[in-house]
C-alpha cells in the first residue's frame, strides 16, 4: 500500500469504533501509533524533497532569467551595429528561453501547491497521532488504577479475614474456659458472661456484613 493510500485510511479511520471492536485496545492503540509514526517519516520525506525540487527550479527559472535579459542585449547590440539578422536570431534566442522561463513558472506553481499540500497532510496526521497517543495515556491510566484497587481490595480481604480468625479465636477460648469454669461460677457471672458472648457475637456479625459490601 502506498504512503497516501495509509495516510488517507489512518486520516479516514474512527479510532473509537475501532477499539470497541477490538479484544486488546491497548494493543491495537500502540499497532495504530507505530503505523502513524511510520506515515508521518514518510510525508515528512516526501515533502522535503518537494521543497528541495523547488529550490532547484527556482535557481534555473533565475538562470533562465538571466539568459532571457541577455539575448535581449545582444538584439539591442546588433541593431546598434547594423546588424538586423543577428538582431532577429537573437530575439528567437530570447523567445525560446520565454518558452523555457513560461514552463519552468507553472512548474514552481505546481510544486508550490504540493508542498502546501503535504504541509497540510503532516499536520493533520501529527493531530491524529496525538489524538491516539491521549487514548492510549488514557487507557494506561485505567489499567493502573484498576491493577490498584484489586490489590488494595485484597489487602482489606486480607485483614478482615485475619480478623475474623482473631475473633473466632476470642469466642474459642472464652467459651472453653466458661466450660471450665460454669460450675464455680455464680448465677450472676454466668449471665454476665452470656451478655458478653453476646456482644462478640453482633460484633463479629456486623463484621461479616461490612465485608459483604
Amino acid at each position: 500500500m502506498g504512503i497516501f493510500s495509509r495516510f488517507k485510511d489512518i486520516v479516514n479511520s474512527n479510532i473509537n469504533s475501532l477499539l470497541d471492536k477490538a479484544e486488546d485496545p491497548e494493543k491495537m492503540l500502540r499497532l495504530m501509533i507505530q503505523e502513524m509514526e511510520d506515515t508521518l517519516i514518510e510525508l515528512k520525506s516526501n515533502c522535503a524533497a518537494l521543497m528541495a525540487d523547488g529550490i532547484r527550479k527556482e535557481r534555473k527559472l533565475d538562470e533562465a532569467e538571466k539568459t532571457l535579459s541577455r539575448w535581449e542585449n545582444r538584439a539591442l547590440l546588433a541593431l546598434e551595429k547594423g546588424r538586423e539578422d543577428l538582431a532577429r536570431e537573437a530575439l528567437l534566442e530570447k523567445r525560446n528561453v520565454q518558452n523555457e522561463l513560461d514552463g519552468m513558472i507553472a512548474q514552481i506553481k505546481e510544486n508550490l501547491s504540493s508542498v502546501d499540500e503535504a504541509k497540510k497532510e503532516i499536520e493533520t496526521l501529527e493531530t491524529k497521532l496525538k489524538e491516539a497517543k491521549n487514548k492510549l495515556s488514557i487507557l494506561k491510566e485505567k489499567k493502573e488504577r484498576a491493577q490498584m484497587e484489586r490489590k488494595a481490595n485484597d489487602a482489606v480481604g486480607k485483614n478482615m479475614n485475619a480478623h475474623f480468625d482473631a475473633m473466632e479465636e476470642k469466642i474459642d477460648r472464652m467459651t472453653s474456659w466458661n466450660d471450665l469454669s460454669r460450675s464455680e461460677k455464680t448465677a450472676e457471672e454466668r449471665f454476665k458472661d452470656l451478655e458478653r458472648d453476646d456482644e462478640i457475637e453482633k460484633e463479629l456479625e456486623e463484621l461479616k456484613q461490612r465485608a459483604r459490601k
